[in-house]
């Protein structure tokens, strides 16, 4: 589980404004934590295979999110990938 900091954390750093704690851009840094610890928790489990239909489930809602977010603003889609570390 994302812990509470770590979310907050997440939310700052893609904020497009002040009030801003649900935007897309929001929505896929918490996503890109979660998916990340989740790979790490099936790289020791290999057969939860419940976890894994949930990270199979986050990626496809991430990339529904980028998708939009690319439509939307080109420039921001570009900005958010480049600082989650995320593959095009």
């Amino acid at each position: 589980m994302i812990t509470t900091e770590k979310k907050a954390a997440a939310i700052k750093s893609t904020q497009v404004h002040k009030d801003d704690t649900g935007g897309s851009s929001a929505q896929v840094a918490i996503l890109t934590d979660r998916i990340k610890e989740l790979t790490e928790h099936l790289k020791v489990n290999k057969h939860d295979f419940m976890a894994r239909r949930g990270l199979l489930q986050m990626v496809g809602k991430r990339r529904r999110l980028l998708r939009y977010i690319a439509k939307r603003n080109s420039q921001q889609y570009l900005d958010l990938i480049q600082k989650l570390g995320i593959r095009r």
